[in-house]
This record gives structure tokens, C-alpha cells and sequence, in this order.
């Protein structure tokens, strides 16, 4: 079995109602992730890095990221990320060549409100890094999984989906 990490970075995945000014804020702790967890049978190595939305999330944090991703003993990684820049740091990350197998997921739905796609994109996660092979950074979200530059956020759908390959654009369709 890996020995797999999760890195928890914020997002929407973690926010929680704050009843005293009355909007959804990071819980910097990511209880969420400690409650999705702890029902497994498998244990996780889980830590918490940045705290943010992912609109917010800077270069510098991206670099604090990496030089922890870097430092961790672990070669599989699972990091919990805001949607809206999930997409940039996939990127950014791929840059680096790291020899390292890392899926990225999220939630639109915070879990504190719907536990469900939070849940699922969890465990999404936890399955497709289970069952890859091959290093490189990922994406799991909304059921679909691949490379980080071939899932992306629909906003029209309001969802996560592969994107459409096109082998050869000349050919015509049958």
C-alpha cells in the first residue's frame, strides 16, 4: 500500500460558517479533511499549509508549497485546493519536474455545508493516486481524473470535466 500525504491548502473544501459576521471562512485546521479521514481504515499523514481561498493563493504561497512538497519524505501526495486556481497551480507544480505522483481535488460545495462532493472528490483522489503508476501531477474532481492539463473547470456546467481531445482535426467524423 502507498504511503500517501495529504496536503490540505484551503478552498472552498474547508470553509465554514462564521455565525458572528456572518460568511464562509477557512478553517486553517481542515477539520473536514480530519472527518473524512478518520472513517477510512487507511491512515493518512495529513498537514495543513497556507489557509486560503484559492483566488488569494500567490506565488509566494505556491513556492511555500513546493519547498514543502519537496521536504516531505513522501512520493504520493494528495493536495486539497480551492478550485478557481487549482488549474495554476497544477501548472506551476508541473513546471518543477518533481519525481513525485500528486493529485490535486477540491469541493465548490464547502463540506461544512454538503458533505457529499467534498467526500467524493476525497476519495476520487485517494483512488485514482492508489491505482497510477506513473508520476506527474493531477487532477480529481467531479469524477474526472487525468493529467492536470486535461480536466478542467467548466463555469458553464458549474463542474469539473476532461477536456475534449481531438487526435486529428482534418479527419472527418463517420
Amino acid at each position: 500500500m502507498k504511503k500517501i500525504m495529504i496536503i490540505s491548502t484551503g478552498g472552498t473544501f474547508n470553509k465554514v460558517y462564521n455565525p458572528q459576521n456572518g460568511e464562509l471562512q477557512i478553517d486553517k485546521d481542515a477539520h473536514a479533511v480530519y472527518s473524512i479521514a478518520k472513517e477510512w481504515l487507511y491512515t493518512f499523514d495529513i498537514s495543513t499549509i497556507i489557509g486560503k481561498d484559492s483566488l488569494e493563493i500567490t506565488q509566494d504561497d505556491r513556492t511555500l508549497l513546493l519547498e514543502h512538497i519537496v521536504a516531505l519524505n513522501y512520493q504520493h501526495i494528495i493536495i486539497i485546493h480551492g478550485t478557481d486556481t487549482m488549474d495554476i497551480t497544477a501548472h506551476y507544480l508541473a513546471k518543477k519536474n518533481l519525481d513525485k505522483t500528486i493529485v490535486l481535488t477540491g469541493a465548490m460545495t464547502p463540506y461544512s455545508i454538503h458533505p457529499t462532493e467534498a467526500t467524493a472528490n476525497l476519495s476520487a483522489a485517494y483512488g485514482y493516486l492508489s491505482a497510477i503508476e506513473e508520476k506527474g501531477i493531477f487532477i480529481a474532481m467531479n469524477g474526472s481524473m487525468g493529467r492536470y492539463d486535461t480536466v478542467i473547470k467548466d463555469r458553464g456546467l458549474g463542474r469539473f470535466r476532461r477536456k475534449e481531445v481531438i487526435a486529428n482535426p482534418n479527419k472527418s467524423k463517420l
